[in-house]
Parts: C-alpha cells; sequence; structure tokens
C-alpha cells in the first residue's frame, strides 16, 4: 500500500517529504512504445469500417407497434454504451429511445453518475434497451468506483442470463485531440470489453455539426490510422461509424449491433467465470497502473516543493513559506485520495458480490410481486385502449396514430420497469452511491 500521512492543519513540507512509501501494492508495468511522430492527416478513403452505412436496408427507420402477442415473441436486445463525461451518451440514447429519461449534462458536469437504462424501444423486431454508464472522468464518482459499478452490473446480468449484444463508445469529432481524459476513458474501455468481442463494438464519432467537413474527416483518419487510437481495435473487427445526431443514423448505429449473438466482454468473463478479483482484471491492472502513475508523479512534486520550502526557509521569506504549505496541504490531500483509491480497488470484490447476491435474493421476490402489479395495471389500460380503438370503426387516421401512441407509452412504461432498471438501482443502494 502506498503509505500516506493525512493532512494536518500545521502541515510541513520538509516532514511530509522524510515519509517512507510503501510501495507494496504495486506491480510493474512496461511502458508501451510510443511513435515519435503522428502521421501525416489526409483526407480518409472510402471504408466500410469508418463511414456510416448500414447493414440493412436504411428506409426501414421507423419504429414498429406490434401487438401485445406478437411483443412477447420479440427477442431482448441489451447495448451498453459508454464514452467520456459529456460525449454524448445520454443525448444519443434519449434520441434513439424516444424519451428524455436520462439527464443531459449542459456544463463540465457529469449527469450520468451511476448506470441507467433507458426504456425499451422496438427496431426491427427486436426490443432493444440501451445501458448509460458513466464515463472514467465522472465528477462526482471515483473511477474505482465506477469500475466497481460497471462490473457489478455487467456480472449480475450475465449470472441472470442477460447478455450485451454489443457496446457503443461516443467520441466527440468535435475534440481539438484526443487528450488524457478521452485516451484514459478508451483504454478502460478496452479493458472492460477484451479483444475477443470487438466484433460486437461500434465506435461511434458525433458533434459533426461543430467542425468543417475536411477537419473532421482528418480527424477521422487520424483517429482511425494511428495505433495510439482507434486503429488496433478496428484492426480486430470493431466498427467506426459517423451519428449525425437524427434517428435515422442513431437506427443504422444500432443496426450493426441488434442482430449479433450475445457477447460476454472480458470483465464479466474474468469475474464471473474465472473468479478473479476486481484488482486482478485487466481494467483493475489498467486503473492501478493509472494511480501508480498520479502517485509517482506527486512525490516528484512533493519533492521541489519540499526544495522551494528549504529556500525559502534560508531567505527567510514568510510570504512564500506559507504559498507554500497551503499548495504541499492539497498535494497531500491528492495523495490521500489515491491512497483511498488503491484501498478500495483491493477490497474483497468476490465478497461483495456475494453479498450483492443475497441482497438481491432476499428482495427480489418483492420486487417481482410489485413489477407484476404494475404490469397488470399497464396491461388493463392497454386492453381499454384498445377496446375503445375497436369499438369505433370510424376512426380518423390522427385518432388512430394517437390511439397507437398511447399504448406504445404505457408498453414503454411497463417496460422501464424491467430487470435491468431494478438492478441498477439495487447497486447504487448497495454501494452507497445513490
Amino acid at each position: 500500500m502506498i503509505g500516506v500521512n493525512p493532512p494536518e492543519d500545521s502541515f510541513n513540507p520538509a516532514i511530509a517529504c522524510e515519509n517512507e512509501w510503501s510501495d507494496d501494492f504495486l506491480r510493474p508495468f512496461p511502458t508501451p512504445p510510443r511513435p515519435s511522430a503522428t502521421p501525416a492527416l489526409a483526407k480518409p478513403p472510402l471504408n466500410s469500417r469508418y463511414e456510416t452505412r448500414s447493414r440493412q436496408d436504411p428506409s426501414s427507420d421507423l419504429q414498429s407497434t406490434p401487438s401485445a402477442d406478437a411483443e412477447i415473441e420479440m427477442e431482448e436486445v441489451a447495448i451498453a454504451v459508454m464514452g467520456a463525461t459529456g460525449s454524448g451518451k445520454s443525448t444519443f440514447i434519449n434520441t434513439v429511445s424516444g424519451t428524455q429519461t436520462l439527464k443531459v449534462s449542459s456544463g463540465m458536469r457529469s449527469c450520468t453518475s451511476s448506470v441507467q437504462t433507458a426504456p425499451p424501444f422496438v427496431l426491427d423486431g427486436r426490443i432493444v434497451t440501451l445501458i448509460d454508464t458513466p464515463g472514467f472522468d465522472d465528477t462526482t464518482k471515483s473511477d474505482t468506483d465506477i469500475l466497481k459499478m460497471i462490473a457489478h452490473f455487467l456480472t449480475q446480468a450475465y449470472q441472470n442470463g442477460k447478455k450485451l449484444a454489443g457496446v457503443i463508445y461516443i467520441h466527440r469529432i468535435s475534440d481539438f485531440r484526443m487528450g488524457g481524459i478521452s485516451t484514459r476513458n478508451f483504454r478502460m474501455f478496452r479493458q472492460l470489453c477484451g479483444d475477443s468481442t470487438l466484433k460486437s463494438v461500434v465506435i461511434l464519432t458525433n458533434m459533426w455539426g461543430q467542425v468543417g467537413k475536411e477537419v473532421g474527416e482528418a480527424r477521422e483518419h487520424e483517429l482511425a490510422s494511428d495505433d495510439l487510437f482507434f486503429k488496433p481495435v478496428l484492426d480486430k473487427g470493431a466498427n467506426m461509424v459517423r451519428h449525425d445526431e437524427s434517428l435515422a443514423s442513431a437506427h443504422r448505429v444500432l443496426r450493426y449491433l441488434i442482430h449479433n449473438d450475445p457477447s460476454i466482454l472480458q470483465i464479466v468473463r474474468e469475474i464471473a467465470i474465472e473468479k478473479k478479483d476486481i484488482s486482478e482484471t485487466a481494467a483493475g491492472e489498467e486503473l492501478n497502473k493509472a494511480l501508480i502513475e498520479q502517485m509517482n508523479r506527486h512525490k516528484k512534486e512533493m519533492a521541489a516543493l519540499h526544495q522551494e520550502y528549504k529556500d525559502a526557509m534560508e531567505a527567510k521569506d514568510e510570504e512564500t513559506k506559507r504559498e507554500i504549505e497551503a499548495e504541499a496541504k492539497k498535494l497531500q490531500a491528492e495523495m490521500s485520495r489515491i491512497e483511498n483509491e488503491s484501498k478500495k480497488l483491493l477490497s474483497d470484490f468476490q465478497k461483495e458480490k456475494g453479498e450483492l447476491e443475497q441482497r438481491m435474493k432476499e428482495t427480489g421476490e418483492e420486487s417481482k410481486r410489485e413489477q407484476q402489479r404494475i404490469q397488470e395495471q399497464y396491461r388493463k389500460q392497454i386492453e381499454e385502449i384498445e377496446r375503445q380503438r375497436n369499438t369505433d370503426t370510424n376512426l380518423s387516421k390522427e385518432r388512430q396514430a394517437d390511439f397507437a401512441r398511447q399504448i406504445e407509452e404505457l408498453r414503454r412504461k411497463a417496460k422501464s420497469r424491467g430487470w435491468f432498471s431494478s438492478i441498477g438501482r439495487a447497486i447504487d443502494s448497495f454501494l452507497g452511491l445513490s
């Protein structure tokens, strides 16, 4: 463990720098080689890997409203949506699901701080549920909390027979460069998915309206052709597509995934099948590596402050001493935060998982009965609307459409109380994140 003394009211950088730092929890990670220069930008060739096109006829962009009997026979499909904070995950989900269920961030603070699901909708004969996940740069939750939250959600889903048809990773083409936050999010995304499931991954680029065509295409080409960015996953089967913010465009993106066979992500295989603790998973090791890098950087910063403090003492510069003390105190607090992160990462995840499963089992029957009661209410309302629609044989097209919208909305509400929503709420409560 990294040993960190808690900050005190009277802080002396000279003393803090003399502390022994124990790195027992750290494991060595080789640093991957980085190319000396970024490849020259060029207009990308037409390539199905990163040009928005559908595997099906894009003309069938209308969501159907099947009868109750037909809906029962439909296959349910779940797709996870990931990306950095503010990348447009919630906006995409709200657009394609036809609701405003998920809050959308208009500033620097994240709105998605837990795993959420949108009401299911029907597309191409599939009942689609989209799962909104927080980014690993969340403004209210630590990266360790985010990782454990996503891992619990996906493993519980797998153990209850719910698998993902695919994963969408959203990246803003409007970003001038793929900075540290975006790079870290994508590295964590890769470790969550693993290589074997990349054929079920779509990298979605959005916000094309905020850049000129040539600029956007140049950035797209760099992302798709540079080994530091998306090229490795594209080479292993992932697709990179453009999204123009329209419903038709969102449908085309989903059609890359909704007919796939279910996938088992690497994080799920490691925890649910191989019985690894979360710190032993590829995603856990990636996060641990980031903690190591942060702590090493802060050690150097603290050493520099220590020297500045000694110089100020020799010069009897009291004002500079006070400024250094304040800065060092903030740095010590950040080091303490990293220490707490490492402790949480090394906690017994499998034991925590067992406790969550027991709690879900205890509350499962009660939740099931409540869900059945609510769905029965919606079913009766739907039957009443259908009775009214069938009784009046002279309905106008407008009135028929209104009845259809009411029925579809009731079905959405009934489905939104489903399993994915209940597990999300249970995990938030269990981890104390709600």
